[in-house]
């Protein structure tokens, strides 16, 4: 590939995602990447700060489509009604490449402990951002933390399902099916 093509980004997340499935995550180098990608280290850095981080790709964006569709709620949204609008926006920014390599992404992170320990902050991260965003709307504490919280477990829970190969269903129809489920769950502890 020519050094100028477009999508320089995705084209280093999933010549980072083969490496690693192809030789390990700890045998893959910075300069291996960039060269699968057809590019040099300097465009690898100036996307990302490191080969961990090339997984995780996206985070900003992730916390300000959360903080944005929890802002677009209507006025009158419950706290869960306006996790949903912010799980709408999020889930809907996810594309058809993002799928393909999604489950080798996932692989991947399960087989490596700094891994799913980054997986781990980053959903701690969105979860703190959505329950920033239902603070700005008045929603108290912890109602806000708790729907911050299920509002992220709905997401993790449908992406694993969104990836599934025999899955025919949206992302934003499994993040609403997961949040229901997690709201009536929650119902029967009282």
């Amino acid at each position: 590939m020519a050094r100028w093509e477009p999508n320089a980004r995705l084209r280093l997340v999933q010549a980072a995602i083969d490496l690693f499935c192809e030789q390990g995550y700890d045998s893959t180098t910075v300069a291996q990447i960039a060269e699968r990608a057809g590019l040099t280290k300097t465009t690898f850095f100036r996307h990302f700060p490191d080969k961990r981080e090339v997984l995780f790709a996206g985070q900003e964006e992730h916390r300000r489509l959360l903080a944005e569709g929890v802002a677009a709620a209507p006025a009158d949204a419950t706290p869960l009604g306006a996790v949903t609008a912010g799980l709408d926006a999020l889930t809907a920014s996810f594309t058809p490449e993002q799928r393909e390599f999604a489950p080798r992404l996932a692989t991947v992170v399960a087989g490596h402990g700094e891994l799913r320990e980054r997986l781990a902050f980053k959903e701690l991260d969105l979860a703190a951002a959505l329950a920033d965003a239902l603070r700005e709307r008045g929603v108290p504490d912890p109602a806000a933390s708790l729907a911050a919280d299920l509002g992220i477990r709905a997401f993790s829970a449908a992406w694993g399902q969104w990836i599934t190969p025999a899955n025919s269903r949206s992302f934003p129809a499994l993040a609403h099916r997961h949040l229901a489920e997690l709201h009536r769950a929650a119902t029967t502890l009282t």
